[in-house]
């Protein structure tokens, strides 16, 4: 053993993968008759396995994100940079991360024994995610919420019902400003419009009193599903019917992980499947309403803003989309494939998936607008001034929109039905990545007890989700989107190209591919080697820098957040990212090497047992440890001596 392999050692020893009689008894229970992998198991089928991956891209931001990312920045315009950020990032990321965590058959911090200076980069990713389940699961107790109040003959936020509480600013259209208008002699009299046109009096300038207005969607969302504070500073106390609605989103979540993948990805059947058959039913019905061509129009093109394209923000927001709901550089993509069957085609995979989840945010998009439309053609209204940003579209806007429908109750069962399911299918593999990360880091302490491990974090997360169903629970949930799910994606994403093209080397990743779906001509690698070693990276770089330029605090609609609050983002941020400095510190203090540039090189080399999990796949290049000749990485080059 050379002095790279012993630097390693300790690394390896803790994910070795020799295989046991002891793990493989303990792992039965999650494990199938033909699974080739008997300690980790395997996808009981390919459809498992797609619907499963299709059901974590394809999530809430396809209809509640995505079309609000494309009202605010520009309508049919954001298009383009979401396309383009496709082709030139998002797929190529999908494509690297599936195939990285099928070879190894390991999760997203295991994984890194192929360059374990950044092993941090795979913490980051679990990290990440953990913040993202928490508000994710309580955006679903809201669709629950949602649900539950649709059985009724009618929607109780078509009109200001006094029963659930609403005040006098509750209407179903603005109220006209009153007039403080002089009168003779000196005296002030407060008088309607319509006094104003009986006297034929008009109101000066200045003297415009505007009367506080809130339409019943808005209403019953503020006063009703959320009891919501004025600001961050004012806690309140636990909105009782939102806990227990995330609780029964826990619990749901948990049976369906009992049995790891092997009960998720039967149960993905109908949670992948049924969002498209509600939005076949509601673009059919949207298209078909008088005024749906406005919201359309809005959608496509013919009303978009080109001028948003000089905009920052804009593509930030579309490369973080595109990370978002392609769910790369969270974890999920490594831990899913990483039950694949070795010689599985992660390539065809890739395309499938990528392509289904970008059609899907176009085709809700038509769904959400074209009913956008209507309501805008009936309160004779342009659409943007009908859309709602933020959780307003798929909870104020939108249930306004279909409360106005004949059979209005079917409509916004069928729609709320469909946001559980979408938030559910890609929870159970959020919640896959967090347990696939821990039993990788553990096997022979926590395969036995996956069951338990299960039961145990979701109730930990449940606990963890109460903040944000208080009172002030909207503004944690919009604090994390803002902080965690955003630039920490970017970065990790980033980390990750540059680990495994550039350090790892891209000529060796390519090999470990080959291996696994066969040769491919040097064509064929062309268009993916430039995007993983320069065009994807700079582009994320780029973003990065640009939106870090042009930062601006949270906000939620017109509430500013308070000093702290914006501070506790921060340090959420740097929670979730501190650790890719102190491991690759701590690999290269334990790492063998007189000079510094030895030790980075030695802590960049991977691990003695890196490589495919199974002996019988492992072949010629890994029967034994890999040469590191065959890819030199960049600190290899820069060290070795000329002759």
């Amino acid at each position: 053993m050379d002095q790279r392999e012993l630097a390693l050692f300790e690394f390896s020893q803790n994910d070795h993968h020799t295989q046991s009689p002891q793990d493989t008894a303990a792992s039965n229970e999650h494990v199938g008759e033909g699974d080739e992998n008997v300690e980790r198991g395997n996808w009981s089928s390919k459809t498992d396995y797609l619907l499963s991956m299709i059901g974590y891209a394809v999530g809430l931001g396809n209809v509640w994100r995505f079309p609000y990312l494309a009202y605010r920045n520009g309508g049919g315009a954001f298009l383009i940079p979401y396309a383009l950020m496709l082709a030139l990032a998002g797929m190529p990321m999908f494509f690297l991360e599936s195939s990285f965590g099928q070879f190894a058959s390991l999760g997203p911090v295991a994984v890194w024994k192929a360059v374990p200076m950044l092993q941090g980069v795979g913490m980051t990713m679990v990290l990440a995610s953990t913040f993202g389940i928490i508000s994710y699961c309580c955006i679903i107790s809201y669709s629950l919420f949602y649900l539950f109040a649709s059985f009724q003959s009618s929607l109780p936020w078509s009109d200001c019902f006094s029963w659930w509480g609403a005040d006098e600013t509750c209407s179903r259209s603005p109220k006209d400003p009153l007039c403080n208008l002089t009168l003779d002699g000196g005296y002030f009299e407060i008088v309607n419009t319509s006094w104003l046109q009986a006297n034929n009096e008009t109101c000066r300038n200045g003297s415009e009193i505007y009367v506080p207005h809130q339409g019943p969607s808005e209403q019953y969302w503020d006063k009703v599903a959320l009891r919501r504070t004025s600001s961050m500073d004012e806690t309140g106390e636990i909105v009782w019917h939102l806990a227990l609605c995330l609780l029964l989103a826990w619990l749901i979540v948990g049976a369906a992980l009992s049995n790891g993948i092997k009960s998720s990805g039967k149960v993905v059947y109908f949670t992948a499947t049924f969002p498209y058959v509600v939005l076949t039913i509601l673009l059919i019905r949207g298209v078909t309403l008088e005024g749906a061509y406005k919201g359309i129009e809005f959608y496509i093109g013919s009303q978009s803003d080109f001028s948003k394209l000089a905009d920052a923000e804009v593509w930030k927001d579309a490369a973080t989309q595109l990370c978002f709901s392609l769910a790369v550089a969270m974890g999920g993509l490594t831990a899913l494939s990483s039950y694949n069957k070795f010689h599985n085609n992660c390539y065809a995979d890739a395309i499938i998936v990528c392509v289904v989840n970008c059609a899907t945010s176009v085709f809700a998009g038509f769904a959400i607008f074209s009913i956008l439309g209507h309501m805008a053609h009936v309160q004779d209204k342009s659409v943007s001034e009908v859309a709602q940003s933020g959780f307003g579209l798929a909870f104020i806007a939108y249930p306004e929109a279909l409360a106005q429908l004949p059979w209005a109750p079917l409509w916004s069962i069928l729609f709320f039905f469909m946001l559980v399911t979408l938030g559910l299918d890609s929870q159970f593999a959020n919640i896959e990545t967090i347990l696939t990360a821990l039993l990788d880091l553990f096997p022979q302490f926590l395969r036995s007890k996956r069951l338990y491990l299960t039961t145990g974090i979701c109730l930990l997360f449940y606990f963890l989700g109460l903040v944000c169903v208080t009172q002030a629970g909207i503004y944690w949930i919009n604090l994390i989107d803002h902080f965690c799910i955003g630039w920490g994606l970017i970065v990790a994403a980033l980390l990750e190209l540059i680990g495994l093209s550039w350090i790892y080397g891209v000529n060796r990743f390519i090999k470990d591919i080959e291996m696994m779906i066969g040769e491919r001509n040097w064509l064929f690698w062309l268009w993916w080697r430039a995007c993983w070693c320069f065009i994807s990276p700079c582009l994320l770089a780029v973003i990065l820098i640009w939106s870090l330029a042009t930062f601006a605090p949270p906000t939620y609609g017109p509430v500013e957040y308070p000093v702290w609050a914006t501070a506790l983002g921060w340090c959420m941020m740097t929670f979730c990212m501190m650790w890719i400095p102190i491991v690759a510190i701590v690999r290269i203090v334990q790492a063998e090497g007189a000079t510094l540039w030895q030790k980075i090189s030695a802590a960049c080399t991977p691990a003695p047992d890196w490589g495919p999990y199974l002996e019988q796949h492992r072949g010629g290049r890994y029967r034994n440890r890999p040469d590191s000749t065959e890819a030199p990485n960049c600190v290899q080059l820069l060290t070795t001596p000329k002759m």
